[in-house]
């Protein structure tokens, strides 16, 4: 299943800005009364994920996602939070090293999903079969294993310079569900749960998160952002009134600016995971535009398509990079010749490419030779 994220009954409210961090609420109009999400925190941050019956992955795992929600559209609450002598609503012991899954129900109406691991294992898996056809430059690793093993790297929010500060000390409106989290402007996150309380509990797990190289230098090396204050003429203002139809002024003006300017694109292919009742537990990948913005995530949404829950991951520039290559690839039936002409080098220059990705064990040793010989004979 392949759609679109819908961000209606989201508002953007003032920014709010420390050093290079700023974050940018996100107002509900209308809290989500039927699924909440609750953090279950783990002992320790390194964690097997078991996928598959001879298949799992070592991640950074340091909390998990519930999701309870209601098939009848009454009210639920966020887990742990019920009064009841049920000993099946006790909270079940997880182990802190090995979880089976990256989302595993836990009861009829409650699920534990392991939050960006659904959407990093997406793009892990992303081409990872390798090679569709056997032509002779591949190696034979290639052929027989694909792109295993594939590692990519990221930094805990707690490493982000300034985010632990601004998280600590801004305000959370209340009727907040989310937030942008943006490192010297770049947009870094989004965030959005169901519900304000959701929202307040889950607030301190954005340094829990993971982030990618290039939001971490930006913190590290880039100076303060400006901060947008609203201006208004006191010579137009004789009332209260028109104070207020000021101030709302300058809060369209900042969602205008935001929402046009600001924001970036999200979920240009999100497929369904999971259903709970009327909502979808999905995770999506981009288009792997390079020089430009692109995350990847996960998401929530109810039988209208609208977002009930969301988390992203910016990807660096080489990750993107590495992306783009498989995908036009792939797209080329791994025809390498094919696939720099449409792109408009040599396949020499492609193989390279490929070296300088992290991939160049996926060709011949004396294919990839020859590529290196080309190019000292070019120089």
């Amino acid at each position: 299943m392949v759609t679109t994220l819908d961000l209606t009954g989201l508002t953007t409210g003032p920014s709010q800005v420390w050093n290079a961090i700023r974050l940018v609420p996100l107002i509900r109009d209308e809290p989500v009364e039927d699924l909440r999400l609750s953090s279950r925190l783990y002992g320790e941050v390194g964690g097997l994920v078991k996928v598959g019956p001879r298949s799992g992955y070592v991640s950074y795992i340091p909390h998990g996602f519930v999701a309870t929600w209601t098939d009848d559209g009454t009210p639920a609450a966020a887990y742990g939070t019920q009064l009841s002598t049920d000993p099946d609503w006790l909270p079940t012991t997880m182990g802190l090293r090995f979880h089976r899954g990256m989302a595993r129900r836990q009861a009829k109406d409650r699920l534990r999903f392991l939050p960006m691991h659904l959407s990093l294992e997406g793009y892990l898996a992303l081409h990872f079969s390798g090679p569709a056809l056997v032509w002779e430059q591949w190696s034979q690793q290639a052929i027989r294993r694909g792109l295993s093993p594939r590692a990519e790297e990221a930094y805990v929010g707690a490493d982000v310079r300034g985010l632990a500060d601004a998280l600590r000390v801004f305000e959370i409106h209340p009727s907040q569900c989310g937030v942008m989290v943006y490192v010297a402007d770049a947009l870094a996150t989004a965030f959005v749960v169901p519900h304000p309380d959701d929202y307040r509990a889950l607030h301190p797990t954005l340094l829990l998160d993971l982030y990618g190289e290039l939001i971490h230098h930006y913190a590290n090396l880039l100076p303060p952002v400006p901060d947008f204050r609203a201006r208004i003429a006191d010579s137009d203002v004789r009332s209260l009134a028109q104070l207020r139809s000021a101030v709302d002024e300058q809060e369209d003006q900042w969602r205008h600016f935001h929402d046009s300017t600001m924001a970036a694109a999200l979920g240009e292919q999100v497929n369904s995971v999971y259903r709970m009742g009327r909502f979808a537990l999905s995770r999506f990948l981009p288009s792997f535009r390079p020089g430009l913005e692109n995350h990847i995530g996960e998401a929530i949404t109810d039988d209208s398509g609208a977002i009930t829950y969301l988390k992203t991951f910016r990807l660096s520039n080489n990750q993107v990079r590495r992306g783009y290559l498989l995908d036009r690839l792939a797209s080329n039936d791994w025809h390498l010749a094919d696939t720099a002409a449409e792109l408009g080098i040599g396949e020499a220059q492609l193989g390279l490419r490929l070296e300088s990705a992290g991939f160049g064990h996926l060709l011949r040793q004396d294919v990839l030779d020859g590529y290196r010989k080309q190019r000292r004979v070019r120089r």
